[in-house]
């Protein structure tokens, strides 16, 4: 339980990184031409992003917070069958950064309208994006090469109703 607990107090916290790090930039950016961080290369750009990744959907804000409610049920349900060994510590640190990154733009959505986007790299025209976009890239990434190179089909079972043996995997 105590673990269950402690899984849910980390992402409180990397949303109130995300979060604070959007209100900073509210204050320090909005209505300036941003920061040169490293010129012509890397800046910190407000952007009101009233769309998906690469403001696609634009204004289309109740599909994504539907979406992100549906996903993150989904994401709740699986992480809850994932077995204790520490193998699969990789995985619980997979659903709490994709959880805060969710929410973190949940939040911007729903008290907001839009999601405060600013870290923005000028030198490859790179989208502006967020804390909570880094979460749920990083993630993917991470997901991607556990996938890829770390676990075996059968570290996966979980994911079935019943494990290989027929026999439920909750532990």
């Amino acid at each position: 339980m105590k673990k269950q607990i402690r899984i849910y107090i980390y992402i409180i916290g990397l949303i109130l990184i995300d979060q604070l790090s959007k209100i900073w930039a509210l204050s320090a950016l909005r209505g300036t031409e941003g920061i040169a961080v490293i010129p012509n290369v890397f800046e910190l750009s407000y952007l009101e992003n009233r769309g998906a990744a690469f403001g696609i959907l634009q204004d289309h804000q109740i599909f994504f917070v539907l979406i992100t409610v549906a996903a993150a049920v989904i994401l709740t349900w699986i992480y809850r069958r994932i077995p204790q060994p520490k193998k699969y510590i990789p995985l619980r640190i997979s659903y709490a950064l994709i959880m805060a990154g969710a929410f973190g733009n949940l939040i911007d959505r729903v008290f907001r309208g839009y999601v405060v986007d600013f870290f923005y790299f000028k030198w490859i025209d790179f989208p502006v994006f967020n804390v909570a976009d880094i979460y749920v890239t990083v993630t993917m990434i991470l997901l991607l090469i556990l996938i890829l190179f770390f676990y075996k089909e059968e570290d996966l079972d979980f994911l079935n109703r019943k494990g290989k043996h027929g026999r439920d995997n909750r532990n």
